[in-house]
């Protein structure tokens, strides 16, 4: 779809690596960006260089160029799994609007393409395996970096290959490639490889739509007893998987405590967290393991009760809870 024009000798900034872009490309990207607008926390400084990439051949080009130069580069979903700083990202923010899927039973793609909306196609096509996705916000790709799943399901499970630019490299890898775990992928871990993903095939199974509907729908019903519907980013911290931990608490339902898994709400609301707040962010009465913004809350906000949650769940506990939203931008 498109070609950078000829490269500079030496590139430094994003200032002089724009103007390698073809013309098209370079009059859609905007300076100093707000990014509240595109984070369900609402909160979120500026990005200097920002784009609306609609193609997956735009994403290549710009992390190709990032990746070569070693320049400042964030790709963004649809901002549900991250807390931007207030003081905003430097270098090049890129938001991953590519929506292209081809649903079968071997399902391709594009990480830009909301997730939940992806299962609604899969139900329309027979296709069983996405039913988890009900009620998880954001992007294929966010669901990827994450590892996202609920109710014993996860998305590593239905993975066969992943598309990436890596080294500058556009190029198809395995699911190994990804090293995926609990929320967690090599995107993230200890500050995420230098890669980003384009697209993805993932394995379905045919299945009677009724049957597949009834699932979803019962997943669906158990999200809205619990989240809360004021912004936040969803689950805050990773679960606990800590089986001595868990055979501890008593009020902890048996399946949990066979697994060895304690739910981080649960710890958060035994530390008497629920309606905690800071400015305008808060721990969610309705479930303790959201942070919610109440109104006019600053990311500065949304991470002071983070750590607050932390540091009260390890005095009481001994353990500690691990982010599963990313901290984005410059933070001192």
């Amino acid at each position: 779809m498109y070609a950078p024009n000829s490269p500079m000798a030496t590139i430094t900034t994003w200032g002089e690596a724009i103007h390698t872009l073809p013309a098209p490309l370079q009059n859609r990207i905007q300076r100093n960006q707000p990014l509240h607008p595109y984070t369900t926390l609402r909160v979120g400084g500026e990005a200097d260089f920002f784009l609306n990439a609609t193609h997956r051949d735009e994403i290549a080009l710009v992390a190709s160029l990032a990746q070569r130069y070693s320049l400042p580069f964030f790709l963004l979903g649809e901002g549900s799994n991250v807390c931007v700083s207030d003081r905003g990202v430097r270098g090049f923010v890129l938001r991953n609007r590519c929506q292209e899927a081809e649903v079968g039973e071997t399902t391709r793609v594009d990480a830009g393409h909301n997730f939940m909306r992806l299962f609604v196609k899969t139900l329309q096509a027979g296709l069983s395996g996405l039913e988890f996705a009900v009620g998880i916000p954001g992007t294929v790709g966010g669901a990827l970096v994450s590892n996202a799943g609920a109710y014993r399901a996860n998305i590593c499970d239905l993975v066969r290959s992943v598309e990436v630019v890596e080294a500058g490299e556009r190029k198809v890898v395995s699911p190994e490639w990804m090293e995926f775990s609990y929320r967690d992928s090599c995107l993230r871990r200890n500050g995420g490889k230098p890669a980003v993903v384009l697209a993805t095939t993932l394995q379905l199974t045919p299945a009677a739509k009724t049957a597949i509907r009834l699932k979803a729908k019962d997943f669906q019903y158990q999200r809205i007893l619990k989240q809360p519907w004021e912004p936040s980013a969803g689950s805050f911290f990773k679960n606990v998987n800590d089986k001595a931990l868990a055979d501890s608490l008593p009020t902890l339902p048996a399946p949990m405590k066979s697994a060895g898994v304690v739910p981080t709400a649960h710890l958060s609301e035994a530390c008497g967290l629920k309606g905690f707040q800071v400015g305008g962010a808060a721990v969610s009465p309705r479930h303790a393991n959201f942070i919610v913004n109440r109104g006019g809350a600053g990311a500065a906000d949304i991470r002071a009760v983070a750590e607050e949650m932390k540091m009260r769940v390890f005095e009481r506990f001994g353990v500690r809870i691990e982010e599963e939203a990313l901290y984005v931008g410059e933070w001192e």
